[in-house]
């Protein structure tokens, strides 16, 4: 590593569960961020910080005013420009080392191909359970999570050898709100999406001890944390 990289880098170096491996590891991976907005940008922010090599940003919309106290990626200047374009400047300021991709796009399942672990930071259940699908069908893992109002859950998959987000959940809850509907608070996408990264960075790693075969439920409201166990279903259409 050059001396740019260990001072980059330093502070996470000298932690005993962390190694030079372990960065150059980072260093090689391959890491797609379905969506720029609350928990993806937190996401991306902690993953390009941390030195995910290559990193992919999907997202179809562009900034709106009302995203701003959430999604902290995008500044007021850049509302009417795409999300992702927005979040990929930013991440290039951020480390310039990187090669951060922007896809204006919505997701489709052949973005999977080539991906060393996938995050999903979507609101919409269609879409979570087309990654996962397609996660599931190319031996992708995923960083699954979820935020509303106060609340919010991640979860960690190794398709094949764990629990996917569908075994743990076969169906969409029916009359899910919508953010717009519900509300939220921005410091608790915060929370979820730094859930997520810190799973996300795990994996890639090969840390011990991921989220996997079970799901954290964050009732931020109370300060609650919950531990659900799961495991994967033999029925299961994504994973079985």
């Amino acid at each position: 590593m050059s001396d740019l990289a260990l001072e980059r880098y330093s502070r996470q170096l000298v932690l005993p569960e962390w190694s030079e491996a372990a960065q150059r590891a980072l260093g090689r991976a391959s890491v797609l961020v379905v969506g720029a907005g609350a928990l993806g940008s937190p996401v991306a922010m902690y993953l390009a910080g941390a030195g995910v090599g290559r990193i992919g940003i999907v997202d179809p919309g562009e900034v709106e005013l009302s995203n701003l106290h959430r999604q902290y990626l995008h500044f007021t200047p850049d509302v009417g420009v795409s999300k992702a374009h927005s979040a990929v400047a930013k991440l290039a300021f951020l480390n310039p080392d990187l090669l951060i991709e922007p896809y204006q796009a919505r997701f489709v399942p052949a973005m999977v191909e080539g991906q060393d672990l996938v995050v999903d930071c979507t609101d919409a259940f269609e879409t979570r359970y087309a990654i996962n699908a397609a996660c599931c069908e190319e031996g992708v893992p995923l960083v699954e999570g979820g935020v509303l109002g106060l609340s919010g859950l991640v979860m960690s998959i190794r398709p094949g050898e764990t629990a996917c987000y569908r075994c743990a959940f076969p169906e969409p809850p029916p009359g899910a709100p919508s953010c717009a509907e519900a509300g939220i608070l921005g410091p608790a996408a915060g929370v979820i999406g730094s859930l997520q990264a810190l799973e996300a960075v795990k994996l890639l790693a090969g840390l011990p001890d991921p989220l996997t075969d079970a799901f954290l439920q964050v009732d931020l409201a109370d300060s609650s944390f919950l531990r659900v166990n799961v495991r994967r279903r033999e029925d299961c259409v994504d994973c079985a």
